[in-house]
């Protein structure tokens, strides 16, 4: 059977570990969309991994494959592998020969064109790893894939087609010169003068090439994982990023640059949405708001006497970006963001997460819904600019001591406190969805499960 696994908020909802607990009921994890710009921790026990682009599900040794909905730096994949090899695992990761790849002037481009805007309402506050500018070229069709590494003639080629006007664009549109050794505003260092050279490009990824083929490592994503399922085999689908920040059905344009939602676990992987359909969709909830980048927030705490709070929830949740190391904006949990998540996914349960950081704070808030033009509305606006008008109408929750969360985890769902089980059972009454999983620390060993989708 399939589990999808989809992000309900702005992303850093805790969808890593979610995978990783029930990861061993699955044989196959697939990402269906994204690149190394959506960082996931796991953590076991002492040990603890971040990942950026290998599926979670390789921590438990499942095999992990990136679809073709996936943008992959081969740079990032083989980093991340080589690291988790000198950890003492052995990750069994299979590439979709149809993922479109990141080049160094995908990585120049996205700094470039992210400074140009850094003083402009357009600034999206993008992880600068080229991720847009690669989906860009895959919508233009001029992008580079998987399968071309394995094919020097037809990757020296394309990359004779696109260099050219990737330079143009850099100098004629930006008036950044495409020599020289410049950094170019990429967030990661890379030189210009690299990322414009034919030669060098041409090398460097026939290299990754080389090494895909030996490894054996790239497949064809939707056959692979349709022979597993009529198999009899589990495959889980891991989105990455959030459904507030999908490109079609997110805060546009704050969003990243595919679909996070879980529509797209059948396009991002080439399972046919039937066979997607017919299992289940776990939404992953953080019990309060976090978000990286701009955009509007309505249920920030951004007031004088609410800054201290928001302190307190960014250090006891480790709301700091995995990939940029950014502090997350801090928000009361948004409601209408949760109904839309719910209305555009299916989900068929939830796992709800961080609770354990709300401990001890006090009375709570939730936005329950909003105001805008004197009306209340209990789901999102379909545009940015009136989302941005929005109020939040803000309903109270009486707040919950500090237990021993080990005690809890470990004893199950009726030794959370009382007040958080209230707080719990408003959102998946809200949601009209039940929930299946309640994290109450970090780890894998501190998650209370209440029911397995498999």
């Amino acid at each position: 059977m399939t589990v999808t696994i989809v992000g309900a908020q702005l992303g850093d909802e805790g969808k890593g570990g979610v995978v990783d607990i029930y990861g061993e009921d699955v044989d196959v994890v697939a990402r269906y969309q994204g690149g190394d710009n959506a960082g996931h921790t796991v953590v076991f026990g002492e040990d603890e991994y971040k990942l950026s682009l290998v599926p979670s599900g390789a921590i438990r040794g499942k095999v992990g494959v990136l679809g073709n909905g996936c943008v992959v730096n081969p740079e990032t994949l083989f980093s991340e592998i080589d690291a988790l090899r000198e950890r003492g695992l052995d990750p069994r990761v299979k590439v979709a020969e149809r993922a479109h790849v990141i080049l160094p002037y995908h990585r120049v481009l996205d700094g470039i064109e992210e400074k140009a805007k850094e003083d402009s309402e357009l600034d999206a506050g993008t992880t600068g790893r080229g991720i847009g500018p690669t989906y860009e070229d895959k919508i233009g069709r001029r992008g580079i894939r998987i399968g071309d590494l394995l094919d020097p003639d037809s990757l020296r080629s394309k990359l004779e087609y696109v260099v050219p006007q990737k330079r143009a664009l850099a100098e004629d549109v930006f008036g950044v010169s495409a020599s020289g050794g410049s950094s170019g505003g990429s967030s990661d260092g890379v030189s210009t003068d690299e990322a414009f050279d034919i030669s060098s490009l041409y090398e460097q990824y026939r290299r990754y090439g080389e090494r895909l083929a030996e490894e054996e490592m790239t497949v064809n994503a939707g056959a692979y994982l349709t022979e597993r399922i009529e198999a009899d085999e589990n495959v889980m689908f891991e989105g990455a990023q959030g459904t507030s920040i999908d490109i079609d059905h997110g805060i546009f344009p704050y969003v990243t640059s595919s679909n996070p939602t879980a529509g797209y676990a059948a396009t991002g992987t080439g399972v046919g949405p039937t066979t997607v359909g017919r299992g289940e969709v776990v939404g992953i909830v953080k019990a309060y708001l976090s978000r990286v980048g701009t955009g509007p927030l309505p249920t920030e705490l951004v007031d004088d006497d609410e800054e201290e709070l928001a302190d307190e929830i960014r250090e006891k949740g480790g709301e700091f970006g995995t990939v940029t190391g950014r502090p997350r904006r801090i928000g009361w949990l948004d409601m209408p963001m949760l109904r839309h998540a719910a209305q555009v996914n299916g989900f068929t349960g939830l796992a709800i997460n961080h609770i354990d950081v709300l401990a001890g704070l006090g009375d709570l808030q939730v936005g329950h819904a909003y105001e805008l033009d004197g009306e209340e509305i209990e789901t999102m606006p379909t545009t940015t600019e009136r989302w941005g008008e929005c109020e939040p109408v803000l309903r109270g929750f009486d707040g919950w001591s500090e237990p021993d969360w080990a005690d809890v985890a470990s004893e199950g769902y009726d030794a959370i406190p009382e007040n958080a089980r209230t707080y719990l059972e408003y959102i998946s009454d809200e949601l009209d969805t039940p929930i299946y999983a309640v994290g109450v620390g970090p780890g894998r060993e501190q998650t209370v499960v209440v029911e397995s989708p498999f």
